[in-house]
């Protein structure tokens, strides 16, 4: 070693010594510290950005469907009788759909429900079928 090692290694304890080969010398601690800040940071934005998305971005009309009944007709033709709620003066659309014994789709309908002055309305449609129907009932309502 040479003059300059060995007083460095005599000013410096043996703790100072194992911290300065592995590492843990005050920037690393320091780089720590700001990187775990930054990783906290960014975790607070991504957490705030969800929060508004969720909570305050919700659509102001909700939409309630109900089947209440189904009639079958003849072999080609279902009644299928369903109650909307929405908040009244709110045009709505729905998918209506017979199934068969095996639920497979024999017919469907898209129908737009107008807007009424009354917060829940019934109404009954007519679904036409390819083949005999065993059910029918409303597949999803929406908000045009």
């Amino acid at each position: 070693m040479t003059d300059r090692q060995d007083a460095s290694a005599a000013a410096s304890s043996p703790s100072q010594r194992l911290d300065e080969r592995y590492g843990n010398t005050r920037t690393s601690r320091v780089r720590l510290k700001v990187t775990l800040w930054a990783l906290a940071a960014f975790i607070t934005v991504v957490f705030v950005a969800w929060a508004v998305w969720a909570g305050l971005l919700v659509p102001g009309a909700q939409l309630e469907a109900k089947d209440i009944a189904h009639t079958i007709v003849d072999e080609q033709t279902v009644e299928i009788t369903y109650q909307i709620t929405v908040d009244h003066d709110t045009t709505t659309m729905c998918a209506l759909q017979a199934q068969d014994e095996q639920h497979s789709i024999v017919g469907w309908k898209i129908v737009t429900i107008p807007a009424s002055e009354t917060r829940t309305t019934q109404y009954t449609d007519t679904v036409r079928t390819v083949d005999e129907a065993t059910t029918g009932l409303i597949y999803r309502c929406w908000l045009p």
